[in-house]
């Protein structure tokens, strides 16, 4: 096979969605050669997919100083919910409090012109087709016959993941029980009802596109199983079943069926290959979280990898990946099939909806289903502590020597920060500062969490370059070269 490259790549993604985009633009925020093997030709992408951003995420991009390039393209509302009920977080401790509807083409469109402005390889019109792995990499065969070698594969490459299947990493779960179908199309005639409807059947809904040359549709079949590719003949059958009318549909731009399978990896990494996004959790879309949950698999990942590929850090470091991830993922599958269950129209499943529409009117039950949809509770589990400890660092308003800073400004390098708020110079860190920077600081306001409330304030924390809190400390140095040499590798001697 020819070889595109002379010397490889540290690590080769497949797929260019949003969590392979996001994951290229972490390597090279910390100096590793990557590089994109994406089956589209361009970034172009027709029809509706994910629909908007959760507040995590927009803190992610905010982490990384490009949240404002999203926040001008969409619009700022409430889209955290359950069930399709509401969940108001406007009240919440962040610095985002609300969700932005912004369709994934725009959102994928953002992410390529970072990733371009950190001359990330985009290897376009090709797929992964096979590989080997060994003790020192992976060779990678592509669509056109030709080949890449690289150090890590990650397979960012969707539910039907070719490098899941091709590393042999079991996908259990269980089958689809609903199906629906969703397009955008041309009508030769107006519907008589235009918005959503639920019935026994389950969701749909008929609204005009934006330039108001379409219509999307969303329809839920009958009949669950469908595993070919759907075509306009059953866009129309399921219409007709639904509204007594196919409404002389035609000329489909897209046309794609989810369904409320669930599945998830076994393994979120074997050797040299890793898993990201859908490759490695597919669930129904309730909720908005798929593309949420793939863009923070990545963050959570590229920071690991990077230290591992520059050897300052041990191998072991990746395995923390799925032991973080992987729980995260598990709760977006169960929320999501208890969503799934709620839709039906049923008398005993509507007296259940207007029960739980009840408990989430009341204010503690709405924060904490408000935390978890929109990925602001997330905690990793790294030991027992203080409150901040796994958690997400809430982005404070710091008096610094440089003056005044936000917490997410010393993330925007995607570097590691250990903020002093006690007296200065206490916390040397010599043996790390080619890694984790120290900055002295003041905050002079209240310490909050979502779903928790008021937490003591901190006399130091260790922040990851992913924004959760590896180590919090009190007037002493108690731990943190022990975490410091776990996150961040050992002394430099």
């Amino acid at each position: 096979m020819d070889v595109l490259r002379s010397s490889g790549h540290a690590v080769v993604i497949a797929g260019g969605g949003p969590t392979g985009l996001m994951l290229a633009g972490e390597l090279a925020l910390a100096g590793v050669d990557v590089a994109i093997v994406e089956r589209r030709a361009s970034q172009e992408l027709i029809g509706a997919r994910s629909g908007g951003l959760h507040a995590r995420t927009i803190e992610v991009f905010d982490q990384r100083g490009i949240a404002d390039r999203f926040l001008a393209a969409g619009q700022v509302a409430q889209v955290a919910g359950f069930a399709g009920m509401r969940l108001d977080i406007s009240d919440f401790p962040t610095r985002h409090p609300y969700g932005l509807a912004l369709w994934q083409a725009h959102i994928e469109r953002i992410l390529a012109a970072w990733v371009g402005e950190l001359a990330v390889t985009i290897h376009r019109g090709r797929e992964v087709t096979g590989f080997t792995q060994d003790e020192e990499g992976v060779d990678i065969a592509l669509s056109d016959g030709q080949s890449l070698r690289a150090q890590f594969l990650v397979g960012c490459d969707g539910g039907r993941s070719l490098i899941r299947k091709c590393a042999g990493i079991e996908f259990p779960g269980s089958d689809p029980t609903t199906s629906n179908l969703i397009a955008e199309v041309q009508l030769a005639e107006e519907p008589a009802e235009w918005g959503m409807r639920r019935d026994a059947v389950g969701v749909h809904g008929l609204s005009k596109l934006e330039d108001g040359a379409g219509v999307r549709v969303l329809v839920t079949e009958r009949h669950a199983g469908h595993t070919s590719e759907p075509t306009l003949r059953d866009l129309s059958e399921a219409l007709i079943a639904v509204y007594g009318s196919d409404y002389g549909v035609h000329s489909p731009a897209s046309l794609s069926r989810f369904t409320d399978m669930v599945r998830q990896a076994a393994a979120y990494r074997k050797r040299r290959v890793l898993l990201a996004g859908d490759a490695a959790h597919v669930h129904p879309p309730d909720g908005g979280q798929g593309l949420q949950t793939g863009v923070q698999d990545a963050v959570n990942l590229g920071w690991k990898l990077a230290q591992v590929i520059k050897g300052v850090s041990p191998d072991g470091l990746l395995d923390s990946y799925h032991a973080e991830r992987h729980p995260v993922g598990a709760r977006v599958l169960r929320n999501t099939m208890a969503q799934v269950a709620l839709r039906r129209m049923d008398d005993r499943t509507k007296a259940l909806r207007e029960t739980m529409s009840e408990l989430l009117d009341m204010d503690e039950p709405r924060r904490r289903f408000a935390a978890m949809m929109s990925g602001l509770d997330i905690r990793y589990d790294l030991g027992e502590g203080h409150p901040l400890l796994g958690h997400r660092m809430p982005d404070l308003d710091l008096v610094t020597a440089k003056g005044a800073l936000r917490t997410f400004a010393l993330l925007h390098d995607a570097r590691p920060v250990l903020l002093n708020f006690g007296e200065r110079g206490r916390l040397g860190i010599t043996p790390w500062t080619d890694r984790v920077q120290l900055v002295d600081a003041e905050y002079h306001g209240a310490w909050e969490l979502p779903a928790i409330g008021a937490v003591t304030a901190p006399a130091a924390v260790l922040i990851r370059p992913d924004g959760y809190v590896a180590w919090v400390g009190d007037k002493t140095r108690q731990g943190l070269a022990e975490a410091l040499t776990k996150w961040f590798g050992p002394p430099m001697m």
